[in-house]
Formats: C-alpha cells, sequence, structure tokens
C-alpha cells in the first residue's frame, strides 16, 4: 500500500507546522534564522529589524543567540527590536517587567546598541497610551515593517497579549488580560493579586505584517490549545487560530507540545500506520471510548467506518484484536503492587521475586506520595514490603505567612506554660513580624520564616507517612539544594543534588522506585526532581547490578492523570482504602482548605485525588472490565 505524504499526513493542519524532538533543539534552529536574517541584512548594509517575545518559551532562543555573538561573533550592531508587549503599570527596574527580563535573557550580553532597543512603556500616565501606542506603530513602519517576528502562546490562545476577543486588524493598544493569564503569572508576582490586571501589546494586525512570524510552543501543557490553533476554526475565542490567515506562518513546536495533533495523536485518521502493539492498545482503546461501547463489543463495522480499517484487515478480524488489547489492559490490574509472591507473574506488571522487595518512593513536595499514591503506599506496606518514603524538598514556598507566625506563637505559649525560657524565641517572633509587615510580593522568605515553614511540611509529612504504616527511620527528607537555593534560576540543578539522590538509592538499594511522573505542577518541580533520579539511577545502573534489577515506576494524580492507554499498572482501592488515603492527605493541614499554589483546579488535593481515581476505574469499566470503587495507575519507565 502506498504511503501517504506528508500533505495529506497533515490535511487537519491549517498551518505549516514543524516539530523538533525536543525544545532545545527547536530554539536553537529558531535562533539560528534569526542570525541567517541579521547576517543577511548585514551584507546588504542594513538594518534587521526583530519582533521579540517573552516568557519562558524563548529563553533558549535567546541563550542561542548569546552563545553564538560570544563564540562565533554574530554582531548585533545592526539590529534593531520590537518587543511585543508588558505589563501595565509596571517599572522597568521591577523584577517581573520585561525589560528586566530582555537584559537578563539577552540585551545584556550582545552588542545591540541601547538605542535600537523598543519596549512598550508601562510607567507612561494612562492619558499618555494611545499617542504612545500609535507612535511605536509608526517607529516599526518607518523601518520597513518586521523582518521577523517571535511568538509564544498562552493557554487562552493568546499571541502577545492579545486575549479572546481580540480584532483580527488590531493594532498596538492597551488590554484587560484574561483570568487564566493572571493566574499562569501568579507564581511570577508572588499571588494572582499582584499581577497586573492590563497590558500594552501589539495587535494581531501587527504582528500579520511581518515577513516572517514563527510561533513556538514546547511542553505537554501547550498541547491542547495549539491543537485548536492549528487544526481549530478561526476564532477571536482563540486569537492564535488568527494566523491561520497568514502565508508567513509557522508553527514550530516540540514533540510533547505537538502531541495533540491528529497525526500524532489519532495518526490512524490521516495515514496509513505501521501498527506496533502500543499503537493497536492505544486505537482499539480510543474506537471503544468514541463509540462508548467496551471493547469486546467492537466490530469490523466499528473498524471500518472509524479511520481503522487497515488494523482490521492486517490484524484482524475484530474480535481477535478486541481479545488482545482486553487482556492487556486486563493484565494491568493487580492488587500487589509489590509482585503477588508464589504466583505466575509473566501477565502481571510487577515480578513475583523478590516476595519481600525494598521499595523507596520519592515525593517531591511532602504530600505528593500521599495524594497520588497513598492507597498504593499503604498497600505496600500492609503486604510487608520495606517501603520508605523520600521527600525531595521542603515544601516551605507553600505555607501561608500567618500559619509561620501561628507555629512560632503556639511555641511561645507552650513553652510559657513549661517554664522554659524563651527570650530569644520572643526575639525571632519579633524579627519575624516586622519581615512579614513590610514583605513585598514573591520576595523570599526570612532564613527564619524559610525554617518555621520547612518544620511545618516535615511535620506533616510525618504524620502522613507514619499514618501509612512507616517506621521514623523510613523517612528521609532529602531537602535538596536545587530547591533551597532556586534563586538560581538558570541552572537550578548542581552535581549534589544527584549525588544525595545516589547516596540514598545505594543506602537502600531498592527493587522499586515509585518517582512523580506529573510533570504539570505551577512551578516545574515534579519534573525537576524526576530527573534528579532518573539521571541518579542511570549513573548507578552502569556499576551495580542491584540498579540494573531497579524498576522505576511514574504515579500522577495532584494535577493530571495517566491516560487509560498509558497505564501499565492499575491498583484498585476498595471505599475503606480510598478512605485511608483521604485520612492521609488530611495529615497535610497547611495545603487543605487552599493551597498557597493550587493551579487551575480549585478543587482541594484530596478531592484532586479521590475523583481521578474514581475516574480512573470507571473508564476500565466503560471498556467492559471489573467495576471497581477506584484505582491509583502508574506508568514504568524504561531504560535505554
Amino acid at each position: 500500500m502506498m504511503k501517504l505524504n506528508l500533505l495529506e499526513e497533515t490535511r487537519f493542519e491549517k498551518v505549516p507546522v514543524s516539530v523538533f524532538e525536543n525544545s532545545k533543539t527547536a530554539s536553537v534552529h529558531v535562533a539560528h534564522r534569526i542570525a541567517e536574517i541579521i547576517r543577511k541584512k548585514q551584507a546588504e548594509k542594513t538594518f534587521a529589524v526583530l519582533g521579540l517575545a517573552t516568557g519562558v518559551t524563548p529563553i533558549a532562543v535567546y541563550a542561542e543567540l548569546v552563545r553564538l555573538h560570544r563564540e562565533e561573533r554574530l554582531s548585533f550592531k545592526n539590529v534593531i527590536t520590537f518587543n511585543l508587549d508588558e505589563y501595565y503599570p509596571m517599572q522597568s527596574s521591577s523584577a517581573q517587567s520585561y525589560v528586566t527580563f530582555m537584559n537578563e535573557n539577552l540585551f545584556n550580553h550582545i552588542d545591540i546598541p541601547k538605542g535600537n532597543i523598543h519596549i512598550p512603556n508601562g510607567t507612561i500616565a494612562m492619558s499618555g497610551i494611545p499617542s504612545f501606542c500609535l507612535e511605536y506603530e509608526k517607529k516599526i513602519e518607518s523601518l520597513g515593517g518586521l523582518d521577523i517576528q517571535i511568538l509564544g502562546i498562552g493557554r487562552t490562545g493568546h499571541i502577545g497579549f492579545n486575549e479572546p476577543g481580540s480584532a483580527p486588524n488590531s493594532g498596538t493598544r492597551l488590554v484587560t488580560l484574561d483570568d487564566l493569564t493572571r493566574r499562569d503569572a501568579a507564581h511570577d508576582f508572588g499571588g494572582k493579586a499582584f499581577v497586573p490586571t492590563k497590558a500594552i501589546t501589539m495587535g494581531i494586525g501587527t504582528i500579520f505584517k511581518a515577513r516572517e512570524i514563527i510561533l513556538m510552543a514546547w511542553s505537554r501543557k501547550k498541547a491542547t490549545v495549539i491543537k485548536k490553533a492549528v487544526e481549530g476554526d478561526i476564532s477571536g475565542e482563540v486569537p492564535a487560530t488568527y494566523l491561520q490567515l497568514s502565508n508567513n506562518v509557522e508553527f514550530i513546536l516540540d514533540e510533547a507540545a505537538a502531541a495533540e495533533l491528529t497525526r500524532f495523536d489519532t495518526p490512524w485518521l490521516v495515514k496509513d500506520c505501521i501498527w506496533t502493539d502500543d499503537l493497536i492498545h492505544k486505537a482499539v482503546i480510543w474506537l471503544a471510548n468514541h463509540l462508548q461501547k467496551p471493547i469486546l463489543k467492537l466490530t469490523d463495522d466499528d473498524y471500518n467506518t472509524h479511520g481503522m480499517a487497515q488494523l482490521a484487515t492486517e490484524k484482524g478480524p475484530a474480535y481477535n484484536i478486541n481479545i488482545r488489547v482486553f487482556n492487556k489492559l486486563q493484565h494491568t490490574i493487580t492488587g500487589w503492587p509489590g509482585g503477588k509472591p508464589n504466583a505466575d507473574d509473566s501477565q502481571r506488571p510487577e515480578r513475583a521475586e523478590p516476595s519481600k522487595k525494598n521499595v523507596l518512593i520519592f515525593s517531591p513536595h511532602p504530600d505528593d506520595d500521599v495524594i497520588s499514591m497513598g492507597g498504593t503506599f499503604i498497600r505496600l506496606v500492609d503486604q510487608k514490603h520495606n517501603v520508605h518514603v523520600a521527600y525531595q524538598t521542603s515544601g516551605n514556598t507553600a505555607v501561608w505567612d500567618d500559619d509561620a507566625l501561628r507555629f512560632v506563637e503556639f511555641n511561645l505559649d507552650f513553652s510559657e506554660k513549661m517554664k522554659i525560657d524563651n527570650k530569644s524565641l520572643k526575639d525571632v517572633y519579633q524579627k519575624m513580624r516586622t519581615f512579614l509587615e513590610h514583605k513585598k510580593p514573591n520576595q523570599t522568605d526570612s532564613p527564619e520564616i524559610q525554617t518555621v515553614k520547612s518544620l511545618i511540611r516535615k511535620g506533616e509529612a510525618i504524620a502522613g507517612a507514619r499514618y501509612c504504616g512507616l517506621n521514623d527511620d523510613h523517612i528521609h527528607f532529602q531537602s535538596l539544594p536545587f530547591y533551597e537555593n532556586r534563586e538560581n534560576k538558570k541552572n537550578p540543578v548542581s552535581e549534589k543534588d544527584i549525588e544525595l539522590t545516589i547516596q540514598l538509592l545505594q543506602e537502600i538499594k531498592p527493587h522499586q522506585v515509585f518517582a512523580a511522573g506529573d510533570f504539570e505542577d505551577p512551578h516545574g518541580t515534579h519534573l525537576v526532581c524526576f530527573n534528579i533520579v532518573l539521571e541518579a539511577l542511570q549513573r548507578l545502573r552502569r556499576t551495580e547490578t542491584w540498579a540494573k534489577d531497579c524498576w522505576l515506576w511514574m504515579y500522577r494524580g495532584a494535577w493530571h492523570e495517566f491516560e487509560t492507554h498509558e497505564i501499565e499498572m492499575a491498583v484498585p482501592l476498595s471505599p475503606k482504602e480510598l478512605e485511608q488515603k483521604k485520612q492521609a492527605i488530611f495529615k497535610h493541614q497547611s495545603q487543605k482548605d487552599k493551597a498557597v499554589f493550587p493551579g487551575d483546579d480549585s478543587r482541594e488535593f484530596w478531592q484532586r485525588a479521590e475523583d481521578r481515581n474514581r475516574e480512573t476505574a470507571k473508564a476500565y469499566d466503560k471498556l467492559g472490565l471489573a467495576e471497581y470503587e477506584a484505582m491509583e495507575a502508574f506508568v514504568r519507565w524504561k531504560f535505554e
């Protein structure tokens, strides 16, 4: 059968899309595209006019441009830049200003003349904004327009700060920010309340005039809005869809951001596939969910009329495919997450031997263990495995200031009741009160306050782990340096983080490691912590026999859950076990009611966990498998 060409593979896509393996490779590509324009203009003895963006997305692009300047003598003396936007009001010296961002990430490290830099002014009076915006447009036009405009994309689908409702012919102007945009910026400002409600932004019409437009997106967080922007109908509700009207645009994505595009998510709808076991598994589950039918009730006609005729022809009949997928899914279910002793383990997700395993659960924050796998945690202990838990960070940024004061006040009252001298403690308390009275948004806490907040979360973690059945000597607090030294944003992970993790792994020599595979937390701490564990295990596997036999299981739950087709181990929870898990989460009282960083989900963590566990069980039930109260899901990491 003839292979479809790229045009057919991308027939759902309404703009050109290039997909790179990772954001680093993609960023280097974009940087070299910009460098090519600069050099071409230098040869023509004229200016290169660049439209620049801010945020996390272009940071690696700017880093590569700085490298090209330092190592390959790329000069920026002929470059004139115009930034997309700026918060309003905003002092240029503020840590959150885009002036600060651009200086720190690009301008301070290259030879661009300062007079060639243009960023919307967040300090001008409201009455002066219309004339400022008009002048901004005229400056761009007087230079012949932008040679290239680079863009990121917000989760509302905004480009620049052109929020939903923006007109396709809009110019530079003052806008009101969407609530989701402000929530996404909350971490940088120390809370949503401190994020400006307005911004000055180039308009979509201004962006359209650029001779070349590149929209970049990295990470799974952007996948949903990228699908809307690339494959959806043009709509003011998703401003990035207006880019479909341009002949000069290209979307440059990493694989994670492209994951929901049809050619990657459901490739059988657009091309002939090489039907691997994993792809068959995914496709059949998709078909069952799409038709709302149990797997074993799918027919050849269902396959033929929903884009899967090739699968039925090559691997069918449908009944045989259904049986294989059903059995594979059924074999993911186990009440023995540490392996079932004296049992055939050829169809089970975990090994039977050794019957009592050394288990190490890594928890990025002090509550991720019980939120995401509390039921499995308790089951592993009850089944007499040698379970340890390691809290990788103190989590002290996620404690309210008044809670910190309350705990010190308790200690003051307690010491007075016990007739213990507390003069020094009173001095510390007053110092804390004074600091908090003058604390600025997003300001790092004083060492005393950080200590108190760390101790609050440590006590809660101990209570939660004890509730799960652990002795204190099986509870480890790593306090990894990357978190405690988090002001170093550019390269937070140090060799010390990996060394500390290697030491703990060497001490326990686990047969099983559980680590957070949910990378959607607001700070990105989960991904950093997972990469530290992964690097430590990879190094040990080169020299240690036990490490080669150590299996790494990823859990989720606090922010998202695995898709059904991804799950490799599903641990059922009874109503009683689900209640036990909830009680373990309740031990983390500082995170109850309202967490400091709740993300987009307004539910409390125990509610998220309970609902997601029930939803996973319901997904299995709808596919025709046994009905359970709830399930915790895991995916095994495949070492190369």
